[in-house]
Parts: C-alpha cells; sequence; structure tokens
C-alpha cells in the first residue's frame, strides 16, 4: 500500500474515532446530572425590600472601580436601590461585611471574589432566606461552575447577581477535632502547623457558631495549646476532603495561581503525587466504624464539577440533602494516577461502568447525611479550596437548604 494510502486510512480512523468520542460526549452533556434535583418551576419568592448589597474581594478583581461601576448600573437599569458596598479585609474575608449587610437590611448580598469569598457570604447567610449572588473572581470559582453561571460574561454574571432566580441549595459543614500533644507533635514546625481549632486558618476569618464551639486558636505557624473542647464548624458549599486534595491545596503557590488560574493546583499536585497514603476508617450516620482502609484522598461533596470540565461525582446535586462521599486510591506509581484520570474522564462523559480487566486507580462512592473520618496519621484538611490544617478526626454533615443562592 502506498503512503498515500496509509495516510488517507489514518486521516479515516482519525475521524471515526472524533466523531464517536463528539458523539459520547453529546450524550453526556444532554444527560449529566443536573446541578439541582427540584427542576420544575417553583413559585416565586417573594422580593425582600431592601436595596442590594456587594461583598467584594479587591484582591481579586482586576479593576474594583470598573467592577462597581457595572453592578451599580446593572442596579440602576433594574429599577433596584443603590447597591452598599463592601470591600473584605485580611481580618476579615467576608463573614462580618456579609453581617452589616444584613443589618442594614439587604435584599440580596452579592460574593464578588473567589470560593473563600462566597463561603464566608453564605455562612453569614446561612438560615436567613436572604438570596446570595454570585460574581466569581477567583481562581477555581467552584461554587459557579456548579450553577451553571455565565462565568465567560462579568456583565451577565452581575445581572443574574442581581436579578437572577433564588434557589434554595445545601451547605456542608465540616469539623475537626483537637490534635493530640502526640500528633501536634507530629506536625510541629510545618508551614501550615495548626490543630485545625483556629477559622483564621480559612478565608472566612470565623468559624460557625453552630454547636459546642470553643475560641479560635490563633493564626501563627506555633501549634496552640492542646483544648479540650471540640473544634468549631466550617462551611463548605462545594467540597471539603483530607488527605492529598488538602496537601495540593496546601502545595499551591498563590504567585503561580494569579498566573495560571485553577491549573496552579494540578501543578502543586504533582509534588505530591508519591506520598504516603491515608489509613483511615468511616462512620457514616449511625453505621458505627467501618474496617481500616487505605486512600490517596477522602472527599465530602455538596456539587460535583471540578474546573476543566471534570465531572468528579456524576450524581452529586445541590439540593438533594446528600453528601456525596469518594474514596480515591491508587497503586503503581504514576500508572495508577494515570488510571484514575481514565476513570474520572469516562464517568465525566457519562461511562459509569469500567470494562477494564486490571486497573491500578479506584473510585468508591457512598452516601451519607453526616460522616465521621478517623485516621492513623494527622492529615490535611480543606474546605472549598481553604486549608483548614492538621487532623485525625473530622467530622462532616449536610444540612438541607441552608442557604439561598442566585442562578440564572
Amino acid at each position: 500500500m502506498a503512503w498515500e494510502q496509509w495516510v488517507a486510512l489514518a486521516a479515516l480512523v482519525l475521524a471515526v474515532v472524533a466523531v464517536v468520542i463528539g458523539a459520547v460526549a453529546w450524550h453526556a452533556v444532554r444527560s449529566r446530572t443536573p446541578p439541582f434535583s427540584v427542576t420544575e418551576t417553583e413559585p416565586e419568592r417573594h422580593a425582600r425590600p431592601g436595596p442590594p448589597a456587594v461583598v467584594v474581594n479587591p484582591s481579586k478583581a482586576d479593576d474594583v472601580q470598573r467592577l462597581r461601576h457595572l453592578i451599580m448600573q446593572t442596579a440602576a437599569e433594574a429599577g433596584l436601590e443603590e447597591p452598599m458596598w463592601f470591600e473584605t479585609t485580611v481580618d476579615d474575608p467576608g463573614l462580618g461585611q456579609a453581617r452589616r449587610a444584613l443589618d442594614a437590611g439587604a435584599s440580596v448580598v452579592v460574593a464578588a471574589g473567589g470560593d473563600g469569598t462566597m463561603r464566608a457570604v453564605g455562612e453569614a447567610l446561612h438560615g436567613t432566606e436572604v438570596p446570595m449572588g454570585i460574581v466569581p473572581l477567583g481562581t477555581g470559582n467552584l461554587l459557579a461552575r456548579n450553577l451553571d453561571l455565565p462565568i465567560g460574561s462579568l456583565r451577565e454574571t452581575v445581572a443574574t447577581a442581581l436579578t437572577g432566580r433564588d434557589r434554595p441549595m445545601d451547605l456542608g459543614w465540616l469539623r475537626t477535632e483537637p490534635l493530640s500533644p502526640a500528633d501536634e507533635a507530629k506536625v510541629r514546625g510545618r508551614e501550615d502547623a495548626s490543630t485545625a481549632r483556629s477559622a483564621d486558618w480559612t478565608d472566612s476569618g470565623e468559624a460557625s457558631d453552630i454547636g459546642d464551639l470553643d475560641p479560635a486558636a490563633p493564626a501563627t505557624g506555633e501549634v496552640p495549646a492542646p483544648s479540650p473542647e471540640p473544634d468549631k464548624e466550617h462551611v463548605f458549599l462545594v467540597i471539603g476532603g483530607l488527605g492529598f486534595d488538602a496537601a495540593m491545596v496546601s502545595g499551591a503557590d498563590d504567585e503561580l495561581k494569579a498566573k495560571l488560574g485553577w491549573i496552579a493546583y494540578f501543578v502543586a499536585g504533582v509534588r505530591h503525587l508519591t506520598g504516603r497514603k491515608v489509613h483511615a476508617t468511616a462512620e457514616l450516620g449511625d453505621s458505627g466504624p467501618g474496617e481500616p482502609f487505605t486512600a490517596r484522598t477522602i472527599l465530602f461533596a455538596n456539587c460535583g464539577r471540578l474546573p476543566g470540565g471534570v465531572v468528579l461525582f456524576p450524581d452529586a446535586q445541590l439540593d438533594d440533602g446528600w453528601l456525596d462521599v469518594a474514596v480515591l486510591d491508587t497503586r503503581g506509581g504514576l500508572i495508577g494516577w494515570a488510571d484514575l484520570l481514565r476513570k474520572v474522564t469516562l464517568q465525566g462523559l457519562g461511562i459509569r461502568k469500567d470494562r477494564m480487566p486490571y486497573t491500578t486507580g479506584s473510585i468508591e462512592f457512598r452516601r451519607a447525611r453526616s460522616l465521621t473520618v478517623r485516621t492513623d496519621e494527622p492529615e490535611h484538611v480543606q474546605v472549598d479550596g481553604d486549608l483548614v490544617g492538621y487532623a485525625t478526626a473530622v467530622h462532616a454533615r449536610v444540612e438541607k437548604g441552608g442557604l439561598v443562592v442566585r442562578t440564572p
């Protein structure tokens, strides 16, 4: 066969492969799980009187004045009162500003920033029925992606935040137990050393006042003295976890995030691919402790999509009242990670059943209203991309309909 014929044959094969991949991808897009379980039209909520309020993280905005002008203009065009304006600070990344907006009678509080800003504002609005609008300006913008917000257009996201549809969504809550003195000694001296008792390790600046709480520990590089009281709860809107994912968050460079966006997390993750595994037990609800297992990472999700179009939790929905739990593991070094990536990619395309006879990467899914994970060694813990610290005991739960959000 002449070389021209080989080239033509290769082109034909590539064309067929492209058509098949395109068909599968189109089917996946059409049949993927919608972000909300309630899809029928809901009764309109009575609009709350009062002006809109905006809580903006100025470090995330390219041009704060331009953003402010756009929000003011959009509000005026919609016949709304002039929006109140609050900027976050290092000491208060959004929680206090959102609470002041509520006290001033805000009809909606718009969080303009990254996922940390969303989490802080969401914590303040929890249980109030005042909706949270979202203007994503961060690195990952995970909540905005899962809400199908028009993140490619700043004007459209502002319009949605001010005038969109109000929908209830679930909230996740995560609490860690204080480390024992022996475990504190194991992590002493690390850059992010913490017993995870302080919300200063997260962007919310303050932890929840739900449940049995203790005062926040100082945010320093030193390990604080052990406390017999339980830790505060940290809210998460998208995903919490421990192990590899939290170590990746811990290792992400701020300058690299500013240059590369969410890809910086993957760059940081490469350094942890060959790290040690998590040895743990998990208790789902009141089931009691399960059998010991090993994993690279353990995740608790409120929704399922990650940056880059990755669907990690294909069945997760924002209002279904469940935490979707995933235990991810690999063996065989980089081969195992490649196999795990293959599995994640296939399930994102709607292919749930893996027909490979031998695999080196695994994903196991469970669902729970609450769960407790206990590990043999102190592990990194994160919520929505914010590092909480180290812990050997993590408690997570879901609160159905705990927050109202603005959607298209």
